[in-house]
């Protein structure tokens, strides 16, 4: 049963982010919306009757700003903006993303800044609720000057052109309107413009980024202090103390997460005592609420970049209560672009981390468990070559990092002159998170595996949970087989969030708001 997710543009939260993205609910927005939205039509309709130059409203685009469009063109100017515009190329994006897309472009329109009308607002709440999604190439954006081809691609649809996916088809965008009871819209004035300016491509890219980035934090703090116990590690380095006379937020959490996840384990009150010979583990055991807390600090610090992002207006130019019309620069994307950058490296650690656990869990001389974690070795290869593929992709994962948003080529004619690329600095954290959820679906396969070793003694409660959550869908490795569909279905509930709700509350979009 869909439920109805209440936008109130502005203040939108990224729980009702996450629920878009993940979800099917409908929905609706707050009934404050819209006088602000007509309001600020009435002005653009005044700037017209007025005869007055205003940029995108009656004038031509970029380089083009100073040539003067009659007032009997307006409707053609909006028009082939979105056609010239659509110029995106490569495979299409998926339909979740455009879904999160559209709803960031409905957001913004609502904040009553665009000049445009509340119908072309209606067009894009129904389609969204009718599960009408226009197809949009997901390369060709720059992040500056707004998310041009793929707000392009996506008003197309909206105009009845070009195609879209309805009831699992792809069809002409024509008849997809026409089977949901949807009117195409003729464009007016600027309304073209700020369906094209914004940054909703590269910002509904970088939350599906932090959304997935969440998940892998999850899963991987569950899989390190699986591994804690798997390798008989000490929870001393996880002591409150330690962490608060440093007094990084994100270390100060992270600790108190393995704390949490490892009390009552009777794996580690069995080596808890004046016979354990360990004196220090490994930094990838020790160092976890260190490493994972600087992950934790630079998700926190872009999911707040990203909701406010979700929250602006965006477009240009922007018109005011007043019936100022002021060309800015707000469709630039360097902050989306930044914080994407930052997303990179906490995701590309993650997995790094996770990496050097594997190897010292298939490593007998520092586990103390069997070798690659199977029985009988030698005649079996066990979590072997597992552990190679995670090396491959944390290394894939480093290349990755390297930050798009000091890139910068200029574009039209010079008049966009700097760009944030922050489209691809988003786009490619889907990549990213996929390499690093397959690093950590690994470890926790390994770790269970380890776990099982020390049968009769239990890990802990929460542990215990997690364990069972993995053994239901993937048995114990007795002897070599098939291992790729293992890792596979481990990779789905990394992937899925099956591991987030254990840790939610301390993660940007599990807060309570």
């Amino acid at each position: 049963m869909s439920h109805n997710i209440l936008l109130n543009p502005g203040d939108v939260s990224l729980t009702q982010l996450r629920h878009i993205y993940f979800g099917a609910d409908l929905i609706s927005l707050d009934d404050s919306v819209w006088p602000a939205i007509e309001a600020c039509e009435q002005t653009v309709r005044a700037v017209i009757a007025r005869d007055e130059a205003a940029y995108g409203i009656n004038t031509g685009f970029g380089l083009l700003a100073n040539t003067r469009i009659p007032n009997e063109q307006l409707a053609e100017l909006q028009k082939n903006l979105v056609l010239s515009h659509a110029a995106g190329i490569g495979k299409n994006m998926d339909c979740a993303t455009v879904r999160l897309m559209m709803s960031l472009k409905l957001i913004s329109l609502s904040r009553g800044y665009s000049g445009i009308r509340p119908i072309v607002v209606q067009t894009i709440l129904d389609c969204i609720n009718q599960g009408l999604m226009p197809c949009v190439p997901e390369k060709g954006s720059v992040g500056a000057s707004g998310d041009l081809a793929p707000l392009a691609h996506m008003a197309l649809t909206l105009i009845g052109e070009g195609y879209a996916y309805y009831q699992g088809e792809r069809i002409q965008s024509s008849d997809a309107l026409a089977q949901a009871g949807i009117a195409p819209v003729v464009l007016g004035p600027k309304e073209g413009l700020a369906l094209l300016n914004g940054t909703q491509a590269s910002t509904a890219l970088a939350l599906i980024g932090l959304f997935k980035a969440e998940n892998i934090f999850a899963a991987a703090t569950v899989a390190g202090a699986m591994s804690v116990d798997a390798l008989k590690g000490s929870a001393s380095p996880f002591d409150e103390r330690v962490h608060q006379v440093r007094g990084q937020p994100g270390q100060i959490s992270c600790a108190a997460l393995y704390r949490r996840l490892l009390d009552g384990s009777e794996i580690l009150q069995s080596h808890n005592n004046a016979d354990c010979k360990k004196v220090q583990d490994p930094y990838s055991l020790r160092c976890q609420p260190q490493i994972m807390g600087a992950c934790l600090d630079q998700i926190n610090h872009a999911s707040a970049v990203l909701q406010r992002e979700a929250n602006a207006a965006t477009d240009n130019p922007l018109i005011f209560d007043n019936g100022d019309v002021i060309s800015g620069g707000n469709f630039h994307a360097e902050p989306v672009a930044m914080v994407a950058d930052n997303l990179a490296l906490a995701i590309a650690e993650i997995a790094a981390v996770s990496e050097r656990r594997i190897a010292i869990l298939v490593d007998p001389k520092m586990s103390e468990l069997p070798a690659f974690l199977v029985k009988d070795s030698g005649l079996n290869s066990g979590f072997m070559i597992a552990q190679v593929t995670a090396a491959a992709l944390a290394s894939e994962n480093k290349t990755f990092a390297h930050p798009a948003s000091v890139d910068s080529l200029p574009t039209s004619a010079n008049q966009e002159d700097h760009v944030s690329m922050a489209t691809f600095a988003a786009r490619r954290l889907g990549d990213m998170a996929e390499n690093s959820a397959g690093v950590v679906a690994i470890e926790l396969l390994a770790a269970a595996q380890g776990i099982d070793f020390h049968a009769p003694l239990k890990t802990s409660a929460p542990l215990q949970n997690m364990h069972r959550l993995i053994r239901d869908k993937i048995s114990h490795f007795e002897k070599d087989r098939y291992i790729a569909p293992d890792i596979e279905m481990a990779l789905l509930l990394v992937m899925e969030g099956e591991f987030y709700s254990m840790i939610a509350d301390a993660l940007p979009s599990g807060k309570k708001h």
